[in-house]
């Protein structure tokens, strides 16, 4: 580790430079700025100044910020192609004593970004993994969005055929939590518009553009106006899409009891069970307690 040893690593802010002090070795998953060069955390900017070695999913992108806080750290590249074969001998590193960063291009690694196989490969083996935490487009999303955020569900990037990507929407036509999906900009309006087929014109809706950025800007509205809004002003980028969780379906319960007796009729007691909860939208408990009193 001869950064740590000369006293040589460093980095710099605002022309000041700091000494970064001396890490354990392991693995240190960094989250970096999506945007704005600013948001980044000032351990973040001693980790990466200390390491042994910084992993980029692109060295290219990654020394714009890297340069821009004078850090020399020595770069690899670690992308989805090449993450499976590098991660033993990464390993074998961190184990003789070395201490590697994890970063992405932007935001949080493993984030629909690399790095898993490299994480799972170093629990199987007990190295030490240390987070640090920072910029995410998916919270960067939800915090701006006004739509709840007591409960969502990270969907990342939809399929890119179109009939894989009207059945994943599918999927989650039931859902009612805040639903959250990155998309590039380039795809965005046939999302958009696979989204109003899916889930009707007047889904409340949300789309991130240049989070952090010079131009950043929020749409909100029905996802018919969206549609309309992107036409008129075509995106650039990556985006972040959020959508209204579905309304709760009222079932009346008259209905789904009578339908529970028909199918106890025919079905054991556990199949009707979860045939008439999927049919209806019921809670399985509630139906399973119905139907021990309509068997008794």
């Amino acid at each position: 580790m001869a950064q740590n040893e000369d006293k040589s690593a460093h980095y710099c802010i605002f022309g000041t430079k700091f000494d970064a002090p001396e890490l354990a070795p392991g693995l240190y998953v960094v989250a970096t700025p999506i945007g704005n060069l600013r948001d980044i955390s000032i351990r973040a900017l001693q980790t990466l100044a200390a390491a042994d070695l910084i992993l980029c999913e692109d060295t290219r992108q990654s020394a714009r910020l890297l340069d821009h806080y004078l850090i020399n750290t020595s770069k690899s590249s670690l992308h989805e192609h090449n993450e499976r074969a590098k991660s033993a001998s990464i390993i074998e590193k961190i184990k003789k004593g070395a201490a590697i960063a994890l970063i992405s291009d932007a935001g949080t690694p493993l984030i629909s970004d690399p790095g898993f196989p490299l994480v799972q490969a170093a629990r199987e083996q007990k190295i030490d993994i240390f987070a640090l935490p920072g910029a995410s487009a998916l919270l960067g999303g939800l915090m701006v969005a006004g739509l709840p955020t007591d409960q969502f569900t990270f969907v990342g990037f939809l399929p890119v055929k179109q009939n894989a990507r009207l059945s994943a929407l599918k999927k989650l036509a039931d859902a009612s939590q805040t639903l959250v999906f990155y998309e590039s900009a380039r795809r965005l309006e046939k999302t958009i518009t696979a989204m109003i087929e899916i889930y009707g014109p007047d889904r409340k809706g949300a789309i991130s553009l240049e989070l952090t950025k010079k131009f950043e800007r929020t749409l909100t509205g029905p996802l018919t106006e969206l549609l309309t809004e992107l036409e008129n002003n075509p995106p650039r980028g990556e985006a972040v899409i959020l959508l209204a969780g579905a309304a709760e379906k009222i079932v009346d319960e008259d209905m789904w009891l009578n339908a529970l007796k028909s199918s106890l009729v025919d079905l054991p007691l556990r199949s009707a069970v979860d045939e008439i909860s999927a049919r209806f939208g019921v809670q399985r408990k509630k139906v399973y307690d119905a139907a021990l009193k309509l068997k008794q």
